[in-house]
């Protein structure tokens, strides 16, 4: 009765906050743990859910996330892939995958299908949430799939938890290391897609034939900073979360030029979880809890940068959002409740743009 209650008054909340944001609007409901979001090719929104979760510890099967984010349980099965269409309704592409959790002393945050891009008409995920130091040792490693959005079938393309296990990145820090990796954002671009990891801190390049190979090692540049959001706008952009405790202002976007030289692009955010562009060449860019400390519910922002460097505040009051993405209707969507809330009460936020 408790989490029915907590679900309700979540829910009346966010809907109170939207409301009293004449542009934010709540374009969806009842997702679990909502995460990476893209408009397909058929003009149907996609979001990759966590799921809930699981039980099974790996414990003295193979190598552990260390306390206090470690160990991780799994066992669930439940991350999947939906579809919203314009009236706001929620059906499943792909259901059964891996679905794990950190440990409840850093909160039992969930874990499962992190991001998701379109090359052409075919759909490819990417997981965070699976392979044995999540708790998921039978199921499947951390990669990235390629799936029939009609028969909701798929296959894996790239073993992303071999790949990170044979190419180890230049500084890893041991108190946030993950042996399988934490997946977080993709994007495709001239046919290939691009991943993020946090963790370990690296971009990669992963073809449909399933080659991978690095792009930029964050780690060797900047060390530990916790890269997660990716976009693409004549550079790639990255924005990074840091690590916990955060640090107000201590987070950025950072660009990647065509020759592979990374610097900081634009400074002052904190903990970015969501990156994108407009048609005018705009950012925007998502801050999960911009403040000092841990994070906190109902303190989310999504602000546009325009080119001249002049920020805008577009939205306030989301609950730990975890995804974001530019509609073809020209406004944003979020995702929104993205962890640490019970089953169902994950949201999606439409964020009208006026110019």
């Amino acid at each position: 009765m408790k989490k029915i209650r907590r679900i309700i008054y979540a829910g009346l909340f966010a809907a109170a906050l939207a409301g009293a944001q004449p542009n934010v609007t709540v374009y969806a409901t009842g997702l679990n743990n909502p995460r990476g979001l893209k408009f397909g090719p058929d003009g149907f929104l996609y979001v990759a859910e966590g799921g809930t979760g699981g039980t099974t510890s790996t414990a003295g099967l193979c190598d552990q996330v260390v306390p206090p984010i470690g160990p991780y349980t799994g066992g669930g099965s439940d991350s999947r892939i939906s579809r919203i269409d314009s009236a706001g309704h929620r059906t499943t592409v792909v259901d059964g995958l891996p679905s794990s959790q950190t440990s409840a002393l850093s909160g039992s945050f969930v874990s499962g299908v992190a991001d998701l891009a379109f090359i052409g008409d075919t759909m490819y995920a990417i997981l965070a949430g699976a392979g044995c130091s999540h708790g998921n040792p039978s199921l499947l490693p951390n990669g990235v799939l390629r799936v029939d959005r009609e028969s909701g079938t798929w296959s894996m393309i790239a073993n992303l938890s071999a790949y990170q296990m044979a190419n180890p990145v230049k500084n890893p820090e041991p108190d946030d290391f993950e042996p399988d990796g934490t997946w977080y954002s993709m994007i495709a671009l001239r046919g290939s897609l691009y991943a993020i990891e946090p963790n370990h801190g690296e971009m990669v390049q992963i073809t449909t034939t399933g080659a991978v190979s690095r792009v930029v090692d964050y780690s060797a540049i900047f060390g530990h900073i916790v890269p997660t959001a990716l976009a693409y706008h004549g550079n790639f952009y990255m924005g990074n979360l840091r690590t916990f405790p955060l640090v107000q202002g201590s987070s950025a976007v950072y660009k990647t030029n065509p020759s592979g030289n990374t610097k900081v692009d634009t400074p002052g955010f904190t903990s970015v979880l969501g990156l994108t562009f407009d048609n005018q060449g705009r950012m925007y860019v998502l801050e999960m809890s911009p403040a000092t400390g841990f994070p906190q519910p109902f303190i989310g922002t999504v602000s546009r940068v325009d080119p001249s460097g002049a920020r805008t505040l577009l939205a306030s009051g989301l609950a730990l959002p975890t995804g974001l993405t530019y509609g073809p209707d020209g406004a944003l969507y979020v995702s929104n409740f993205g962890f640490g809330f019970p089953a169902g009460a994950g949201q999606i936020w439409r964020i009208g743009l006026s110019d």
